[in-house]
């Protein structure tokens, strides 16, 4: 693959690479949504990534190609990056990646590139494809102005750097590309952002399965949507406690201030939100604010013209959700004989609240999870933002094959478009390496 792409860098641009970087996607194995409200999540790097082949220049314009040609070149002066907020095509995640880290050296003039990018991550599958992308440029970047960082810092550079592109994302994605190490998960906690190793249990293989109903969370508001309606939930949690409301913006806050455990967090938003949705005015008429100022100080900018807002079901979620991670670590730590049974419960547990309380799911990936539980998996969820993308299941490995054939079957050989991507879409993953740069010998 290295050599193919150096091959076409050569044709593209007449001269050979200097050097190439990498990132991969990842897979969530449990800790859907919650990363945007303060929470550990659960994910590993897989092996599918982002390749791009780059070779400094002396003029300050960066030249982006792509090796499938459906993704356009396109080229910008490196001192006027503009993203477009309203179309997410391909390049401006690069340029998120690129700004940056411009942004954080304050880099004047910075060095013109040639990039070259080759992609095996399935776009908008939930499996972090437009992540990697900013993760490898900031990469890039980095590496072609001679600057250094460390991993932590550089996820969360490229974190903030891909909300230019409007997605207000909480860090996971950009967290395990960088921190990932081959061999094993990672439990990803935030503020201070750390990583600590999850020892996946022997006898299980997890497979990623592509439900071919693509989402692309720059292109909805679902997403958006979903981060409001949490930081909803906070301020009216805080205010019926006395805490300062105001100061408040994710759910792990009101829990950590008020210093109680997660059951009890949903003990307090049993008693204090109703499950009907709220509307604008008795949302301010909670807080005690005017509708202008709810919309100045609260709701951004893509959020104005939102009327209702769920925030029982998605506090509920949350709380529940991040209780599942810590208890899936802890069963990977102490590796009882049961170990497989109990994720399985909570990988599935985990997808009825992304489908009932998140509303995060959708007919197909419903559909999807049922039929690798019908065939095999111990426990089986949609992965990533979902709305579509992918799930990932965990299967006993000696019945591996037999799973892949019978899913082959039911999901992707009944439809002819997602025949001819059955290939790309069905397959078995192990914990990989996070991002690098390497020079070729």
């Amino acid at each position: 693959r290295l050599q193919k792409l150096k091959e076409m860098f050569i044709s593209k641009f007449g001269s050979a690479p200097k050097f190439y970087a990498r990132a991969p996607g990842r897979v969530n194995l449990i800790g859907e949504h919650i990363d945007y409200c303060g929470y550990a999540v659960l994910p590993m790097a897989i092996e599918q990534d982002i390749l791009i082949a780059v070779e400094p220049v002396q003029t300050q314009v960066v030249h982006l190609a792509n090796t499938n040609s459906s993704y356009l070149d396109f080229s910008t002066s490196v001192n006027n990056i503009q993203i477009n907020k309203t179309k997410p095509q391909w390049h401006n995640y690069f340029l998120c990646g690129l700004k940056g880290i411009q942004e954080h050296f304050g880099l004047n003039n910075p060095t013109g590139m040639n990039c070259l990018l080759d992609g095996t991550i399935p776009p908008s599958s939930g499996l972090s494809s437009s992540s990697a992308l900013v993760c490898c440029a900031g990469l890039v970047t980095l590496r072609a102005n001679g600057k250094t960082l460390s991993k932590v810092e550089l996820a969360e550079i490229c974190t903030k750097s891909e909300r230019y592109i409007g997605t207000e994302g909480g860090g996971m994605d950009q967290s395990i590309s960088f921190l990932a190490e081959e061999g094993t998960a990672k439990l990803i906690e935030f503020s201070p952002l750390r990583a600590t190793d999850v020892r996946l249990p022997s006898g299980a293989t997890f497979v990623i399965a592509n439900s071919c109903v693509e989402m692309n969370k720059a292109a909805t508001s679902h997403y958006n949507i979903r981060v409001t309606e949490c930081r909803l939930a906070t301020k009216l949690l805080s205010k019926s406690k006395g805490l300062d409301w105001k100061k408040m913006l994710r759910l792990h806050d009101v829990q950590t201030k008020l210093g109680v455990s997660l059951e009890e967090m949903l003990t307090i938003v049993e008693e204090v939100l109703h499950p009907e949705p709220y509307s604008t005015e008795e949302i301010c008429k909670c807080l005690g604010i005017s509708l202008e100022e709810l919309r100045s100080q609260i709701l951004s900018q893509n959020m104005q013209d939102v009327s209702t807002f769920k925030l029982y079901q998605r506090a509920k979620h949350v709380y529940s959700e991040a209780a599942r991670v810590l208890e899936f670590q802890k069963i990977c730590n102490e590796a009882p004989a049961n170990a497989l049974q109990l994720l399985g419960d909570l990988m599935k547990q985990s997808h009825i609240s992304c489908r009932e309380m998140y509303e995060c799911s959708c007919p197909e990936l419903d559909r999807l999870v049922d039929i690798c539980l019908q065939f095999g998996a111990i426990g089986s969820r949609l992965t990533g933002a979902g709305w579509g993308g992918c799930t990932v299941s965990m299967v006993p490995t000696d019945k591996l094959n037999t799973f892949l054939k019978n899913v082959k079957k039911a999901y992707y050989q009944t439809d002819g478009q997602r025949l001819a991507v059955e290939n790309n879409s069905l397959f078995a993953t192990k914990p990989g390496r996070g991002a690098l740069v390497f020079v070729e010998a």
